[in-house]
């Protein structure tokens, strides 16, 4: 009997120790558990908070009624139908240059002096005419002596009359070879001095000095007249609906960017580059002086529809890796960087915004200081 009480004891106090073990247990990992994870969200890059907004002073995004833009580029070229070849019907060899590529020339001035045989053998036969219209003018005024007194027949009298009339046309002939080659009758000399036919600047040069000249061959000089020029600019076919020949566009110059040329489409290529699908659209422009053959420059054409777009201030936009950004009002403190797609230069400093915020939304008025502020 005391062997079983002793074991009974002994298994009630073993019971007791593993219940009362279990209960401390669960207090343990309760209290050893650790904290709950809090996740901490990254900031949008392009929300800036601050704390006091009223240091910056905003703009309101106002209406702004456009036509639609086209934008190309294009090349300045010499109006075809202003230049002048200069020509010359002798053949021979270059004695003398007066003028050079590029330079501006006036009309009757002396360019380059040509020694030519085509010259030489025109006064050998001019001389000649002129010595058998001499006999024959002397022919002839005896033959009408003679014809007075009965010596000759009424018909050979016409005969001598026929001869020296053909001695005059031959005269009259060799003279004008000579004009046109470029010389004076009066004046026997081997060299033809040749002169500018017009005004203008010379772009294309043929000749060096010592150099040989063919009659009707390559042009010596070309001279243009520069006072009107063509701007050529590629346009790719979808945008095609966006011109049309008459509209008028405004010119570019990458050399002066500040100044602004009207210009009129004069044509637009009937066939299409088959690698690029570009047309060539031409347009006229009155020169200044400034343009200069080969310049580049940007064309601005305007369609006739309107559209609305958006005006703020120039102020407002951020010009930032190669984009242009505004920020717009976001609540609580705080601005977003929103971006935007620029359009024209307004006056009184308005720029107008084509895409990225609507009319009536604000904006910080001067986007570089806020910029500045949160880089500091």
């Amino acid at each position: 009997m005391k062997y079983t009480e002793s074991r009974v004891l002994a298994l009630t106090f073993a019971a007791t120790l593993v219940l009362g073990g279990c209960g401390n247990g669960k207090v343990d990992l309760a209290s050893e558990a650790p904290p709950p994870a809090q996740v901490e969200h990254e900031q949008d890059g392009s929300v800036i908070q601050v704390d006091h907004p009223e240091q910056f002073p905003l703009a309101t995004a106002a209406a702004h009624n456009s036509r639609a833009e086209l934008v190309v580029t294009g090349v300045v070229a010499a109006d075809v139908s202003r230049n002048v070849p200069v020509i010359t019907l002798a053949s021979g060899r270059v004695v003398d240059i007066h003028a050079r590529l590029g330079d501006t020339v006036q009309k009757g001035q002396l360019l380059l002096r040509v020694r030519s045989a085509d010259v030489s053998g025109g006064y050998s036969d001019y001389r000649k005419a002129v010595a058998d219209e001499t006999l024959e003018r002397t022919q002839l005024e005896r033959a009408k002596d003679l014809c007075a007194h009965g010596a000759i027949s009424v018909s050979d009298l016409q005969i001598a009359q026929d001869t020296e009339g053909k001695a005059k046309v031959d005269v009259e002939t060799t003279a004008e070879s000579l004009r046109l080659l470029g010389s004076d009758p009066d004046k026997p000399n081997g060299v033809v001095d040749i002169y500018a036919p017009v005004s203008g600047v010379i772009t294309d040069q043929q000749v060096t000095n010592a150099a040989g000249v063919q009659a009707l061959g390559p042009n010596p000089f070309t001279i243009s007249d520069l006072s009107q020029v063509w701007v050529v600019c590629d346009v790719y076919e979808n945008d095609l609906a966006n011109v049309r020949v008459g509209d008028t566009g405004e010119i570019r110059l990458n050399a002066y960017p500040g100044q602004v040329f009207e210009g009129r489409i004069s044509n637009i290529g009937s066939i299409l580059d088959p690698n690029l699908h570009t047309a060539k659209v031409r347009i006229e422009v009155r020169n200044p002086g400034l343009m200069r053959l080969g310049m580049f420059v940007t064309a601005t054409f305007r369609g006739q529809k309107q559209e609305m777009h958006t005006e703020i201030p120039a102020t407002a936009i951020l010009h930032l890796h190669d984009r242009d950004w505004v920020f717009v009002v976001g609540g609580d403190n705080k601005f977003r960087r929103a971006e935007i797609t620029s359009g024209i230069t307004l006056p009184g400093n308005m720029q107008e915004v084509i895409s990225g915020i609507k009319p009536g939304e604000q904006v910080v008025q001067n986007a570089l200081v806020l910029q500045n502020t949160v880089e500091q």
